[in-house]
Order: C-alpha cells, then structure tokens, then sequence
C-alpha cells in the first residue's frame, strides 16, 4: 500500500523482472493523466522505467497492470491500494488495516508435470472466478493472519475491490461500519451505521468502527457463495469485558461442525 498526501509527487522507479519476458506497468487510479501513468511505466524484461505524478485529489484508489491482456494481469494478483490523504491528513484511529479482495481464474487441474495452475482465459471472459480471495490467497486473512485489535480501540479498514469483474458487497458479520467514506472519497460526509457496501471492481472503501464486544468477527463478500471460493477473513477483538448489556445468552455459543463463518 502506498500512502501520501494531496500535492505530493510520487517519484517512481518501475523493473520488470518477469522472466517470461511480458510487459508489465502500473496504472494508478489516483494519477491524473493519460493511463493512469500505464504509458510511462510500460517496461520490458530487465528494463527500468522512472516517472513522476503529482496527487491532486485525495481519496483511496486501486493501481494495477495494464498490459493486454489487462484482465489477466489483475487477474493474477498485479495489483494495491494507494491512499491519497487531504492536506491536513485522515483523524487518528487506533488501528488500520489494508484489504483488497480480488478473483482469479484458473484451469481446474494443473498441467502435466506442474503443481500449478494455470490462468484460464475462458473463465475470465465467462467471469466465472475459481477462487475470490481477500489479500491475494485463501486464507490470507485466517488463522495467524487474522486481523487483531483490543477490545475498545477504533478501527478503520482500507478496503479495495482489485476485480477484475465482480462487484464487491463488503460486510462484517457482527459490525456496522458507523462511517463509510463510499468509492474512496474522503472529502464527502461519511454514510453512517451500514451493514453491507458495495465496492466495485476498480473500486474503494474506507470504514470505521468500534471494537466493543470481544470475539471474532468475520470479514466476507455478502454474495455470500464467494464465502466457498475464499472470500472469508477473521477480525479478533481482544479483551475480557463480556458486555452483557448488549450482547448475551443464557445458553453458550453452538456452531455448525463444518461452519466456514463462525470459528
């Protein structure tokens, strides 16, 4: 994740270091000009290629590469966020965190003699993903890579939707985000205690919200079936205070043996 603020310049040195000998550049959603700087970033095998932009509109954008074909080079995981602060900067919070989900499409089995599978063109034009995954793998977002914050803290998510064809419907099973700054822009008001945001490809978010019961929280696509391809993180929030007042039972906790959602 790259981070600035409004008027400054971003100096850039690109290398493209992919044996195969492909072209590779960067195309940046907060960049004014022509490609987003996909031309002059546009670089061969072993090649290097320097630019400069200057920011000048804050929000949170996706960059990417934009070589044809451009779906499958976001389709392959080429691909960040860049934030771009007002001059005076974002309100402090506790904790942030950067999440982009993207889809990736691939053939069923690998090919013969490799452990790894291929990009299907077919499936990518179909826009029929074999795997929807935050930060670039299953899991990625699970088990000790699961996001932690104590109990009581402010947190605030930058979250992007890489696509490169779905349309992200970004929900925290057990949290509404009490501000959502829709599409990146940080200079409108902020939508307020939402459940579900939609995200689209190409697209941003920034959320917020309070850490106030202790648990695990759990970060999913709402098209909820993307949950079976990978779409499923975990948010920890530590602490020792039940609170009762909002959130009990006289009965303990029961999930489903085989449950995905709800460690």
């Amino acid at each position: 994740m790259i981070r600035a603020r409004v008027g400054d310049v971003m100096e850039l040195s690109f290398t493209n270091r992919d044996e195969s000998g492909m072209q590779h550049n960067l195309d940046f959603h907060a960049v004014t000009g022509p490609g987003g700087g996909a031309p002059l970033t546009t670089a061969d095998l072993n090649e290097t290629r320097f630019s400069h932009f200057k920011l000048l509109r804050p929000g949170l954008f996706i960059y990417h590469c934009a070589v044809d074909p451009v779906g499958m080079h976001i389709g392959t995981g080429m691909w960040g966020l860049i934030l771009v602060e007002p001059k005076e900067g974002l309100p402090k919070v506790d904790k942030e965190f950067y999440v982009v989900q993207g889809d990736f499409y691939t053939e069923d089995k690998p090919a013969e003699g490799s452990d790894v599978l291929d990009f299907s063109i077919e499936k990518g034009i179909a826009e029929k993903p074999t795997y929807v995954v935050f930060n670039g793998r299953v899991g990625a977002l699970q088990n000790e890579g699961r996001l932690k914050v104590n109990q009581g803290e402010r947190v605030r998510i930058f979250f992007g939707n890489a696509g490169p064809n779905l349309v992200s419907s970004f929900h925290t099973i057990g949290i509404m985000f009490d501000k959502v700054f829709r599409e990146g822009d940080l200079v409108s008001p902020p939508a307020r205690y939402v459940q579900t945001t939609l995200v689209p490809a190409g697209g941003a978010v920034v959320v917020e919200f309070d850490a106030v019961v202790p648990g695990i929280y759990t970060l999913v696509d709402h098209s909820i079936w993307r949950s079976e391809k990978g779409a499923v993180g975990f948010l920890e929030v530590v602490g020792d205070a039940k609170r009762d007042d909002i959130y009990s039972s006289p009965h303990p906790p029961k999930l489903c043996p085989t449950c995905k959602l709800h460690p």
